[in-house]
């Protein structure tokens, strides 16, 4: 579409600036867009494969906390697991991804992590092995939690990049390609008009 603009050759500069602008800026936009998919595949494969493993041992953990519950006094579980040996902090910070910041968890844990909050005569030997399972896969979900909000981030940003390329691509770029072309017209059929008057103000005054 044309844009609304007068016809004039200082108009025209201004318009060739801002089509050369645009065409650098969607050219920039497009290589960041292509870099952006190409990070964001990876770590897509790297989410996938986490989530496999993953749930894989979560199952495991899982079922080993369902036989230590099957096989101890409700009670008595209940009061193995009332005071746990080890606290953990999370430090939520970020880093940089093509323009993009995503989140970066730390898990810190304080106290003894390799000792159990109970007795060992009180409990069975399955509610050990839940324990020590659920414990190892701390770090694990925290990643995992970490890389899919980072998939989610950069997919919000590249949908918001491409209607930016899509945007100078379609619209922007040929409005101002049709309105120079427009222009550049206009002002050669002024010069034409300009040249004939000039001829026939030549002929009057050769006749005259």
């Amino acid at each position: 579409m044309r844009l609304n603009v007068n016809p004039t050759r200082m108009e025209l500069r201004r318009l060739k600036d801002k089509l050369k602008t645009a065409v650098k800026g969607h050219k920039l936009l497009k290589d960041k867009s292509d870099e952006m998919i190409r990070q964001f595949m990876d770590i897509v494969r790297e989410n996938k494969a986490m989530r496999k493993n993953l749930e894989a041992d979560l199952a495991d953990a899982l079922n080993s906390f369902m036989l230590a519950r099957a096989s101890s006094d409700e009670t008595a579980l209940s009061q193995a697991l009332m005071m746990p040996s080890v606290s953990v902090e999370m430090d939520c910070s970020t880093k940089n991804i093509m323009g993009v910041d995503v989140p970066l968890l730390t898990l810190t844990r304080k106290g003894d992590i390799n000792a159990l909050p109970y007795a060992f005569s009180s409990v069975t030997a399955e509610l050990d092995s839940a324990i020590i399972k659920i414990s190892a896969i701390m770090e694990k979900l925290l990643r995992l939690a970490e890389i899919e909000k980072c998939c989610n981030m950069l997919a919000d940003e590249i949908v918001k990049n491409r209607r930016r390329v899509n945007a100078l691509e379609y619209v922007l770029i040929p409005n101002y390609e049709e309105t120079i072309k427009y222009i550049m017209m206009k002002l050669d059929e002024n010069e034409r008009s300009t040249q004939i008057r000039l001829m026939k103000v030549k002929s009057m005054i050769t006749q005259q």
